[in-house]
């Protein structure tokens, strides 16, 4: 066990004194979503179970999952295990695909939350005193004000910038000087790209650490990143139903793959099919239970991630998650195969003519579907050069994934530039 002075209480459990703390705490939010959420008391009357029948944390899969269906059954604050004047804060999700996701929290839980942020941010390299620039989004998204509470919480001064105003986002990076930048990986692309339109040189700045999440992104795209800027790039993973930013963080010193903070949060891998337990180390959809949240406990939720469980390596207690690359709603099934975005960007980032700068549009001719790589190329590519890169790129979709795609390459900075998410996937076939 790492006997770092650095580490919290938390990182310092051993694995058996960890397991007992989980089954304390799992058997309080259990009792909690029970008696204080109707829905929970519905769900689990109606699979036969109650707080009391759980004796082992094996005993968590008798329980019934959670869905994203379920949280918008019971919009707004159907799924709140307090009263709303013991609330301290509510967020939610954009909304864009039906009623939005909300989120509460009470002071108790924004405590915990900025502390596993702070853990992240450490384990991600930050140290008190260093400044840190947030470029996720604030408000109602839990990205700007976790990472800016965590940030705080450590010690760290904070550059509360959010999303947008990508040339003063480059400006306030070279004036201020900051030791660690917070953002999407596909924003910190496009800043990247204004580097590179002022003419100013990326690795020329102050920055020494990236940490990214929000998004599934490549060791690829860690590769380039960290060689465009000279950075450390770090993955952090966390989802707003869950609690926001700091569910799990890799450590700077392995960077394989992000440790979740096990004290707070209890993992499961499901077969996404079934929803039956996978061994352990097998891929599967990542499933969370929360066992230290009072305003919004949640039992066994599906996060549609797709990952596998792994041993700790730098916090030995805490296991790993593989880095996240598709989610099963995410996945595209085109004649047969089943395909997700980051395998394609794999692909793009192969290309030395292309940029990472992509979509995949998805149409149907007939009773066919078909798929078009709109990809931009590299500022200077000539005519030439983007027709041989366009045919590479086909033949690596075709060799490494299966599929015949139409590709596109377009001018750089023809693809719309995202201040948050990055969408991959525009899909114009008829519903």
């Amino acid at each position: 066990m790492a006997t770092d002075d650095r580490l919290d209480e938390g990182e310092r459990l051993s694995i058996g004194d960890l397991r007992a703390l989980q089954l304390d705490r799992l058997r309080a939010t259990l009792r909690l979503a029970y008696d204080k959420v109707p829905h929970y008391r519905r769900a689990f009357d109606a699979a036969g179970v109650t707080p009391d029948d759980l004796h082992a944390l094996e005993d968590l899969r008798r329980f019934p999952f959670t869905t994203k269906a379920d949280l918008r059954d019971n919009y707004p604050f159907g799924m709140f295990a307090v009263p709303r004047e013991k609330l301290a804060r509510i967020h939610a999700s954009s909304g864009t695909t039906g009623k939005p996701t909300v989120v509460g929290y009470t002071a108790d839980d924004i405590a915990m939350w900025a502390q596993v942020m702070a853990r992240s941010i450490r384990a991600s390299g930050g140290r008190p005193g260093m400044m840190v620039h947030i470029a996720y989004g604030y408000g109602l998204f839990t990205g700007g004000l976790g990472a800016h509470y965590g940030a705080e919480a450590l010690g760290c001064a904070v550059v509360p910038m959010s999303g947008g105003m990508t040339e003063r986002q480059v400006q306030l990076i070279e004036d201020f000087r900051p030791d660690i930048i917070m953002v999407t990986p596909s924003y910190m692309l496009a800043l990247l790209d204004e580097f590179r339109r002022q003419g100013k040189d990326p690795r020329g700045t102050s920055l020494r650490i990236g940490i990214f999440g929000a998004e599934p992104w490549t060791e690829a795209m860690r590769a380039q990143i960290e060689d465009a800027f000279g950075i450390q790039a770090v993955d952090i993973y966390g989802l707003s139903e869950v609690i926001g930013p700091g569910v799990a963080n890799e450590c700077v010193e392995t960077k394989d793959g992000p440790h979740i903070w096990e004290d707070h949060f209890f993992p499961e891998v499901v077969d996404p099919n079934t929803g039956a337990p996978v061994p352990e180390g097998e891929p599967g959809e990542l499933v969370f239970t929360s066992l230290t949240k009072q305003a919004m406990p949640i039992i066994r939720y599906r996060t549609r991630d797709l990952t596998r469980l792994m041993p700790g390596t730098a916090r030995p207690a805490f296991r790993r998650m593989q880095k996240i690359t598709g989610r099963s709603d995410d996945m595209i099934i085109l004649r047969g195969v089943n395909l997700f975005p980051s395998q394609v960007e794999e692909q793009i980032l192969r290309v030395p003519d292309l940029a990472p700068h992509y979509q995949l549009i998805l149409t149907r001719d007939g009773p066919l579907d078909a798929m078009t790589i709109a990809v931009e190329a590299e500022p200077g590519t000539l005519p030439e050069e983007r027709e041989r890169a366009a045919k590479t790129l086909a033949h690596y979709v075709k060799a490494i994934i299966g599929v015949t795609a139409a590709i596109e390459v377009r001018d750089a900075g023809a693809i719309e530039r995202s201040l948050g998410k990055a969408k991959r996937v525009v899909d114009r076939r008829p519903r």
